[in-house]
């Protein structure tokens, strides 16, 4: 059956398939994505894919829909029920077969979607999947007459929590009092078993109920809103750390003793260093909007740094590309070479415990290490003539501007650690400011004198 056009490009979009349930996704359409998923992988040499689902209450029906699209195409179906979306590339990975996770990850309960990979966890965007899969579904996915698919059930929980084990070494760590808010989302499912099995850590649950409908607080913690309940947990419990997760756990925040957020770009620094000490002269990628203090770390340690366009498909393509041992944003996704190249907010969780407990500073200490400089927040100004915008903003810093360059948007590099981005949203008339410099004093000053001139031009 063929779909309308305009609805299908809606809901299938550049890295996944997300939509509102009922009235853009049904269980028609997701086992039309199954079939057409199917018939894409055909000459691919695979005969299994491999399906997950977060809590959201649609996800269990929806699943199951696309599992009749992809065993009616000849195809078995592996299920591992209630997963995070990194246990789903886990599954993938060590399965050696595509995937599929339903999940709209932080979006409201009205939400759901699908994430798409090929074996070993690789991604399915635009031009590596999802285009050819969107043109099938409007044109009318091909009857296939041969014998259905089989589906049987495998439960991988066990086998995730052992292998990140496996990365990160957890033994003979010093006592931790670890809170951890789920958000009641995945990582409720997942902590307990990666975390909770770790001997002198004392796991200190926070919204670990699943329940899709988020009745605390959204999972989303990009939000710093979304932040304060474990903020305060980690207070009022005494905790050494916090780490935060979205509603399919492949993002995590890390909070320290003092109840202050942690940057993502210092985790990824701490990550790097890791890993580079594992393997000297590796690659480490981070994207455009990651602090400075990142790449001069990769240096010091003697390792490549690469730098990327904001998004996961441009890290992952490039990991791919150069065998880079990992990667970080500044959105918090973290990217590992040992684990197919898939992002896991559980393993940077698990490296940050780890350099935790093998010495005796707190963590504010140790982080002020990887915090080198002042940062802002990232921020959306809603604007009706971007480029105007821009071209006004990039003028006003015209005699303080060391170089610029265009890989993303524009970035103006002012000298002396001082610079920042604006780049435009692919699906909204925003543009995205990201600043940093030596003080808190100069980036707000920077930041005011942006938002001035965009506001005089928006």
């Amino acid at each position: 059956m063929s779909r309308p056009a305009a609805e299908v490009r809606r809901v299938i979009k550049a890295y996944d398939v997300r939509g509102l349930v009922g009235a853009e996704i049904d269980e028609g359409f997701v086992a039309d994505v199954g079939a057409a998923f199917a018939g894409m992988l055909r000459d691919e040499g695979t005969k299994s894919v491999v399906v997950g689902y977060d809590m959201r209450e649609s996800s269990p029906t929806l699943a199951a829909a696309f599992a009749e699209g992809v065993t009616g195409q000849g195809f078995d179906v592996i299920r591992i029920g209630l997963a995070s979306t990194d246990q789903l590339y886990f599954a993938s990975g060590m399965l050696d077969c595509p995937g599929a996770m339903f999940t709209a990850s932080h979006n409201p309960a009205t939400y759901n979607g699908i994430k798409l990979c090929r074996a070993k966890a690789k991604p399915v965007g635009e031009d590596t999947g999802l285009a050819g899969i969107r043109e099938t579904v409007i044109a009318g996915v091909p009857s296939y007459h041969g014998a259905r698919g089989q589906i049987r059930d495998r439960d991988v929980l066990a086998d995730y929590a052992h292998f990140l084990h496996s990365l990160v070494d957890v033994h003979g760590l010093r006592a931790l009092r670890v809170a951890v808010d789920a958000g009641n989302g995945m990582a409720g499912h997942t902590a307990p078993a990666v975390l909770g099995t770790i001997e002198g850590l004392e796991l200190l649950p926070l919204f670990f109920e699943l329940d899709g409908s988020f009745p605390n607080h959204e999972a989303n913690p990009l939000e710093p809103a979304n932040l304060v309940d474990l903020q305060r947990y980690v207070l009022d419990t005494g905790a050494d750390i916090g780490l935060a997760f979205d509603g399919d756990a492949d993002r995590c925040f890390v909070i320290d003793e003092h109840g202050d957020p942690v940057s993502p770009s210092a985790v990824t620094a701490l990550v790097a260093d890791r890993e580079l000490a594992r393997e000297p002269g590796a690659t480490v990628i981070h994207n455009l909007i990651t602090s400075r203090a990142v790449p001069e770390l990769i240096a010091q340690r003697g390792g490549t740094a690469l730098r990327t366009r904001v998004g996961h498909s441009y890290i992952k393509a490039l990991m791919a590309q150069t065998g880079a041992i990992f990667g970080g944003e500044h959105s918090a996704h973290y990217y590992f070479r040992d684990f197919w190249g898939a992002d896991s907010g559980m393993l940077a969780g698990l490296h940050v415990l780890a350099a935790l407990g093998e010495q005796s500073r707190p963590l504010s200490e140790l982080m002020s290490e990887y915090q080198c400089y002042a940062a802002s927040d990232e921020m959306n100004f809603r604007v009706n003539d971007a480029p105007a915008c821009v071209d006004a903003v990039v003028k006003s810093f015209e005699s303080q501007t060391v170089s610029l360059d265009h890989l993303d948007g524009v970035t103006v590099d002012l000298g002396d650690g001082a610079w920042f981005n604006l780049r435009t949203s692919n699906t909204e008339p925003l543009l995205r400011l990201n600043v940093e410099a030596r003080t808190a004093d100069d980036v707000d000053r920077i930041v005011g004198q942006a938002a001035e001139r965009i506001a005089a031009n928006a």
